[in-house]
């Protein structure tokens, strides 16, 4: 922005001009009154019946010493007043135009702005000026569209819990109605598929749950110093028998030792179990999944390499998004909540890290990577930053 378009600069102006104004008037005003009483000899002020109560020739002695000191001040006194009076009325003038000016933006903020409070998330401001105020009104723009984003995602989330728990129950509902009108046969099958469904709703329930928790800042985070590479063994010890079970490979790759990092052990493990609960769903039989974890950057990298199906560059941008699917069908089928990712999203950034997802097509498989940081004597943090941790430890 350049500096006469600034709002200060406006106003400093605004004030010199109606300072420069007045004077002008001022002084217009003064020549003029003084014009008229002096050179022309009008008669400003009613003066002359003090003389007429006197004698005429005192009066005119006295008149003939004072008359033109006197009539000097007076045209003087009377050529201030009225010049001032005059400068006043043009600077108020001035000042009018220039305010309404300034207050006319802002009271459009101020009526956009309630609007917004009111919920209209799609009211705009048009100030095409380029100054502050139009900052501002950017800016209050920025928020409209942050608004009308949430509130669009939130009847998404709407939605899509509907549908989510729509299908669940439906399912339990027919089968109960198939069970008590004697249609379906009270075997283990039909228990089964019933308390499938059940858990899978118990699953949903329980992953909104903790997403609002976590989307809310209620879920506690503790960081600490936390050793990684034991943290990664567990969690492969833990998804290996499954892994296995489909013929999927699951392979850990460490680069060096691992330093610690500044993170909380639960959470890193929640989300290693949502990468990796992913990349199982999505990897058929034979796949190769990897887990692997290095240094870069004064950060830790982890990631979660899989020879799945891929992922196409459109839904990449969208991928950690709440319900999210790049194939619904098969990730209703495979019995995802569609909110795994998301959730593992909050976590990393709570952290202090951060996440994306890379893939090179359908059928080239994908990588979810996240980074966080290193416990403060291996990042190099003053001393006081390890002091703070012993008292937290104390």
């Amino acid at each position: 922005m350049r500096w006469y378009n600034q709002l200060r600069w406006k106003l400093f102006f605004s004030h010199l001009v109606i300072i420069v104004i007045a004077d002008v008037v001022l002084l217009a005003m003064a020549g003029f009154i003084a014009r008229i009483g002096l050179v022309d000899s009008v008669p400003l002020i009613v003066g002359a019946a003090a003389a007429e109560t006197g004698g005429l020739h005192a009066s005119a002695t006295s008149a003939a010493q004072s008359t033109p000191i006197e009539q000097f001040r007076t045209v003087l006194q009377q050529a201030l007043l009225v010049s001032g009076f005059a400068a006043l009325a043009a600077a108020v003038v001035v000042s009018l135009f220039v305010s309404q000016r300034i207050v006319e933006p802002l009271l459009t903020l101020s009526i956009v702005s309630q609007r917004l409070a009111q919920g209209y998330y799609r009211e705009r401001t048009r100030i095409t000026s380029a100054d502050e105020i139009a900052q501002l009104s950017q800016s209050v723009n920025q928020l409209a569209d942050a608004l009308d984003q949430t509130e669009r995602r939130r009847l998404a989330l709407l939605a899509d819990v509907t549908h989510e728990l729509r299908t669940p129950l439906a399912t339990i509902g027919g089968y109960m109605e198939g069970l008590l009108d004697g249609v379906i046969q009270p075997n283990t099958q039909t228990f089964s598929l019933i308390l499938h469904e059940s858990n899978r709703l118990q699953r949903l329930i329980e992953d909104l749950e903790l997403l609002s928790r976590v989307e809310a800042g209620q879920l506690p985070v503790v960081a600490r110093r936390t050793d990684l590479q034991r943290v990664l063994e567990e969690v492969c010890a833990q998804f290996e028998p499954l892994f296995s079970a489909n013929q999927v490979t699951l392979t850990l790759r460490v680069d060096g030792a691992l330093p610690q990092v500044w993170a909380d052990p639960d959470r890193i493990n929640q989300v290693l179990i949502n990468l990796l609960s992913n990349a199982y769903r999505y990897t058929p039989p034979a796949g190769m999944v990897t887990l692997a974890a290095g240094v870069i950057d004064k950060m830790v990298l982890i990631s979660v390499r899989d020879t799945g199906v891929g992922i196409g560059p459109e839904h990449l941008p969208h991928i950690f998004e709440r319900f999210y699917r790049v194939d619904k069908s098969r990730a209703r089928q495979s019995g995802g909540s569609g909110i795994g990712l998301a959730i593992a999203r909050h976590l990393v950034y709570a952290q202090g890290g951060e996440i994306w997802a890379e893939s090179q097509g359908v059928g080239q498989g994908t990588t979810f990577c996240f980074t966080l940081p290193l416990a403060p004597r291996d990042a190099g943090l003053p001393f006081v930053a390890e002091q703070a941790e012993a008292l937290a430890a104390d």
